[in-house]
């Protein structure tokens, strides 16, 4: 299996690069979200853990710590990512990544997996709850699923303010 490394690595060298971590983190978490409705499997195995912020995966969170921006990722190896991995990741940068990281952030703020896995917690408490592959798969399978979910690039982002 790939690591979350492997996926950030990809991300930056072959499409997005350089960006926020923020922004980098949100669309980690997005490869792993879709993966696990597309493909019936974790693109990686690392925890993805639901921050104030919004979720986060450690291992990355370690290796850019102190860092607003990315243009590497020198930690992974994007060529591990087999062709419907890759796919997976190409069609999450299609739908996301045009938005800021504060956009993304706001946006996972509003889904269920993160607020679940915050639940009585105050909105800038530290906590490392995990965000669960269940939760995730059961969320996005529905919301794909849905004849009533908006398409990302449709969202009235000046309503959100």
């Amino acid at each position: 299996m790939v690591s979350a490394h492997d996926v950030a690595a990809y991300i930056l060298e072959h499409k997005r690069g350089p960006m926020t971590t923020m922004k980098l983190q949100k669309l980690v978490y997005y490869s792993q979200a879709w993966h696990l409705v597309w493909a019936d499997e974790p693109l990686f195995d690392e925890e993805i853990q639901a921050w104030a912020n919004g979720p986060v995966v450690y291992e990355l969170f370690s290796a850019h710590r102190g860092k607003f921006s990315v243009e590497s990722w020198p930690q992974g190896d994007s060529s591990k990512l087999e062709p419907y991995q890759q796919g997976t990741i190409d069609a999450v940068l299609d739908t996301y990544g045009d938005l800021s990281g504060r956009q993304l952030s706001a946006l996972t703020h509003n889904e269920e997996p993160w607020r679940d896995a915050r639940a009585g917690l105050g909105p800038t408490d530290k906590a490392t709850t995990p965000i669960t592959l269940d939760s995730l798969a059961n969320y996005y399978s529905a919301v794909e699923q849905s004849d009533e979910s908006l398409p990302v690039g449709e969202l009235d982002w000046d309503s959100w303010r």
